[in-house]
């Protein structure tokens, strides 16, 4: 593991509980306002482009691995 990341994992074993409890419900509420903003159907959409972009990448990874596993 890098340095630079069990110096974040030391930092956040040191988060009260109280306090991430604060933050998850900020997250929570933000996520709601957001959604209240955007047009109906925005969010199905911006889904669904998500998904398309991450099967892309799946097929790119696929692909790679078959040419490895050719030679």
């Amino acid at each position: 593991m890098a340095e630079e990341e069990k110096k974040h994992f030391r930092m956040r074993d040191h988060i009260p509980e109280e306090t991430r409890e604060h933050l998850k419900t900020a997250r929570e509420e933000m996520r709601k306002s957001y959604e209240a903003l955007m047009p109906p159907g925005f969010l199905e959409h911006r889904r669904a482009a998500r998904k398309e972009f991450l099967l892309a990448a799946r097929s790119l990874i696929d692909a790679a691995l078959k040419r490895i596993d050719e030679k």
